[in-house]
């Protein structure tokens, strides 16, 4: 991965927004079905991913990967949801939940780590609160 770090978007003198649409979350970066993504992937805001991506991801906002994608390189940041296939090293700065559906091989490390019964997780997984790892059962998607 980088050794250069991604800095956040500069600080703006707007005023507090109130309407509900003036508060939504930036505009995700999607990768859809059926896209492969070749190359090194940084950048802010929440991405979703339901197609593939081969390279390395720093991404300063939270991660979803979709039932069905794919991603072949090491991912670090900040929140991430997990349904698909990792090949590589996970590093998420706060919640990880892995879903049913997901299958990683390689170092997961997180503040919290969720896992779904029927999750494959093929290497080790560091939780650095020191909390245990949770254990759920999926109600979703059966």
């Amino acid at each position: 991965m980088s050794e250069q770090p991604v800095n956040p978007p500069p600080e703006s003198d707007t005023p507090v927004k109130r309407r509900f649409l003036d508060r939504a979350a930036s505009t995700p970066t999607v990768i859809g079905e059926g896209t492969v993504f070749v190359g090194n992937l940084r950048g802010f805001g929440p991405f979703v991913v339901s197609g593939a991506v081969h390279g390395d991801g720093e991404l300063l906002g939270d991660l979803s990967l979709a039932v069905g994608a794919s991603w072949l390189g090491n991912i670090r940041t900040r929140r991430a949801i997990v349904a698909g296939q990792i090949e590589g090293s996970l590093e998420v700065e706060d919640k990880l939940e892995i879903g049913h559906t997901a299958v990683i091989r390689g170092r997961v490390s997180a503040r919290t780590v969720a896992i779904a019964r029927g999750a494959i997780v093929e290497g080790d997984i560091d939780v650095t609160s020191g909390d245990p790892v949770v254990q759920f059962e999926e109600k979703r998607d059966r």
